[in-house]
């Protein structure tokens, strides 16, 4: 999903879209799609939008089968999903964050609908979530219990037996993938909490400078 306005992010964002930028000297979506490639997916839908041209025209020649498709207005993450979904099982993530090395490959190997779980950043309502997890499933994805030390991560895997009508029959807008899972969620489905290590992403213009020179967060 790289479809998203990054509001938090202007005035960078007006010029910039959000996963064109870079951390640690590299643009974020560079980055997703190499741990993508790593964890052997080779087939990989980039929905865009803001600035759309950006984004295609940096990925174009990416050593991946990339299929670009547009959100023409920023309907929320559900309606991003139902525009570029082709199969099942499939693989979710947000195109500006950048996982721990691994991350991505562990995660694509659960079985089943899953949602990864993040302790660094932690919970920090209302852009993120903690997730209820308890004995590996969730119990409530957008869980208010300030003693929650496990926040929501932008990466979530949808299964088999999802009906993608589920994607569709949403309150909104915004239509948002956390409804999907809690619907999965209340009508029994299993859906497994993932715990994953550190994530980082650009939240705010000073971000731009902190996660490319390290050294300034130390002085």
């Amino acid at each position: 999903m790289a479809a998203g306005e990054g509001r938090r992010l202007r005035p960078v964002t007006e010029r910039y879209a959000k996963p064109v930028l870079p951390i640690d000297g590299r643009p974020v979506i560079v980055t997703l799609l190499h741990e993508l490639r790593a964890a052997g997916i080779g087939r990989v839908t980039v929905v865009t939008g803001h600035l759309a041209e950006q984004v295609e025209r940096l990925l174009d020649g990416f050593p991946l089968e990339l299929r670009f498709v547009r959100q023409p207005e920023p309907l929320g993450s559900a309606d991003a999903v139902r525009r570029g979904l082709e199969a099942l099982p499939a693989v979710v993530v947000a195109a500006d964050t950048v996982f721990t090395a691994g991350d991505l490959a562990r995660f694509a190997a659960v079985d089943g609908h899953a949602i990864a779980a993040r302790r660094d950043p932690p919970p920090s309502p209302p852009h993120r979530y903690a997730l209820g997890v308890r004995d590996g499933q969730v119990t409530r994805v957008l869980d208010d219990d300030p003693a929650n030390p496990l926040a929501s991560a932008p990466l979530w895997r949808l299964g088999e037996s999802l009906d993608p009508a589920l994607l569709a029959g949403l309150g909104g807008p915004p239509f948002e993938l956390s409804q999907v899972f809690q619907r999965l969620v209340d009508a029994g489905e299993t859906v497994r909490g993932v715990e994953i290590g550190p994530t980082r992403d650009l939240t705010y213009p000073l971000d731009c400078l902190e996660q490319n020179f390290p050294y300034l967060g130390a002085l």
